[in-house]
């Protein structure tokens, strides 16, 4: 029987590739007055940062393509992006959707295996499980999910910077 963690991962993914699916590049790089980044870089670092939770930290090689932990990593953002030249919004959705099956083939019969050494968040939650570490996914694809909803409605009104 699959876990509900993998449903859940699923679903949650399935509604950000949904809501992004037919966007191109141009609107995917719309930065809105009081935002530091686009719709492309929270694509890269939903992505980004779940390779890190639920590979790295874990001790389990990563797919990470040429660049993205300079593109997509906490902190970074698409004004400092200088020469780096971000990959194409298709690709992104290509590896997003790839993504959590790649999870659950990996780690489908480890979840309860604890970390050797529990990981703290940048916000002071700390994980001891891979069943924690993908748990604190959903949450966090969901904060961005939110933040890529909200850019496209104001691209949507002409809130253009």
């Amino acid at each position: 029987m699959k876990n509900y963690i993998f449903k859940q991962l699923k679903f949650v993914r399935e509604n950000t590739i949904r809501h992004v699916a037919n966007m191109n590049d141009e609107t995917s790089l719309f930065i809105p007055v009081g935002f530091n980044n686009n719709i492309k870089w929270n694509l890269g670092h939903i992505y980004a940062v779940q390779e890190r939770f639920a590979f790295d930290i874990i001790g389990e090689k990563m797919t990470m393509p040429n660049h993205f932990t300079e593109l997509f990593s906490t902190g970074t953002k698409p004004s400092e992006w200088g020469e780096q030249k971000s990959p194409a919004i298709y690709d992104l959705i290509q590896l997003l959707d790839n993504q959590v099956n790649r999870v659950e083939q990996a780690l489908e019969f480890r979840l309860n295996t604890t970390l050797e050494q529990p990981y703290t968040t940048s916000t002071g939650l700390t994980l001891s499980s891979v069943e924690e570490l993908l748990t604190f996914c959903l949450y966090h694809e969901g904060m961005h999910f939110g933040a890529i909803k909200s850019i496209s409605q104001m691209f949507q009104d002409g809130d253009k910077k």
